[in-house]
């Protein structure tokens, strides 16, 4: 598959994602609608929350609001780089790898703004403000403040708005 064909069945298998998080969480979802803008709705007072790459899809779901992005570590141009994380911001990771660096910034950055439902418009508002270790970061959007977890799997980082909760991965 190729194209929108190719985007299309990998949200497909990203919804079928939310729908076993729901299961092991005993948070069960039935419809997963989207807004007008495309805004998960929630399904029986769940939320939800999708993202998918060709070679990994991720679907989460929570009592509030929540947002997960995923994206495979790769190399990034500095102009990219210093279009995402700024010089305040890279101060947080001391020594740590630029392109970690990028990925745990960009990825915890975009599922705040999917938590948000204010989605990649928002995201020269979002800032990191504190790297908490190698797994937690604060991203401060607007007035708030939201912990982020990171998850790193196989070349790829994922990020879970956390509202202070502890969750489980599961690989499957």
């Amino acid at each position: 598959m190729k194209g929108k064909e190719k985007v299309a069945a990998l949200s497909e298998f990203a919804r079928e994602s939310v729908k076993v998080s729901g299961l092991i969480s005993e948070l069960h979802v039935d419809m997963l609608e989207k807004d007008a803008r495309g805004v998960p709705l929630p399904s029986n007072n769940i939320f939800w929350s999708v993202t998918h790459k060709p070679d990994f899809v991720a679907g989460v779901v929570s009592t509030g609001k929540i947002g997960i992005d995923l994206e495979q570590i790769k190399d990034i141009s500095d102009g990219v780089f210093e279009r995402i994380v700024d010089a305040e911001e890279t101060a947080h990771f001391p020594s740590q790898d630029k392109r970690l660096v990028f990925f745990r910034a960009f990825t915890a950055k975009e599922a705040v703004l999917k938590k948000t439902g204010h989605g990649i418009r928002g995201l020269s508002k979002a800032k990191i403000t504190c790297v908490v270790d190698d797994k937690n970061l604060v991203v401060q959007y607007l007035d708030n403040k939201y912990l982020v977890e990171n998850f790193y799997y196989d070349g790829y980082l994922a990020s879970v708005t956390k509202d202070n909760v502890d969750f489980q991965w599961t690989i499957r």
